[in-house]
């Protein structure tokens, strides 16, 4: 049996007949996913807490968007860690989505309802990635970090959504 010489670990742990290499390649390409997607969440919740009125929906956003930051963080030190870069910035689909947040706030007037309803769907979408992402081969150190961060997006999810839904009122 082979071992990884980067993480040290045996390739069986994987999968049988996966280069140890390949199945380190498809592990960060799985991190570097969701550290897009923590960049994604950062950006998404500052830009939401911009534009509600009531303080503590305001601060509870800016919470989240600090604590999307450290995940990211976590991230790229799990990458380095691996022996790669990690990339840079968020995805297209949440820069469009963020415009998106512009347009939708000026023709309702930046409600806080629709600013955590555009939240609590960018959290779905982070849920469904973290998901994914549990089923993936990952080394036991990285499946770890996935594990407590998917449990953080989980706990942001509920929050956001029992915010909302309190304001449908």
């Amino acid at each position: 049996m082979t071992s990884s010489s980067t993480l040290g670990t045996p390739a069986g742990i994987y999968a049988e007949g996966r280069d140890a290499e390949d199945l380190n390649a498809d592990a960060i390409d799985t991190l570097n996913d969701l550290l897009e997607i923590c960049c994604d969440g950062e950006y998404g919740f500052r830009e939401c807490a911009e534009h509600t009125k009531a303080l503590d929906v305001k601060t509870v956003l800016n919470q989240r968007a600090s604590e999307c930051r450290f995940a990211a963080t976590e991230l790229q030190a799990m990458i380095k860690q691996m022996g790669s870069e990690p990339k840079e910035g968020g995805t297209v689909s949440a820069a469009l989505q963020r415009g998106w947040v512009s347009v939708k706030g000026t023709l309702s007037g930046y409600s806080d309802y629709d600013m955590l309803d555009v939240c609590e769907r960018a959290e779905d979408v982070a849920l469904g990635q973290y998901r994914k992402a549990l089923k993936q081969s990952l080394p036991a150190s990285a499946m770890a970090l996935v594990e407590k961060q998917s449990q953080g997006v989980q706990r942001n999810h509920d929050q956001i959504k029992a915010m909302r839904d309190a304001l449908k009122t």
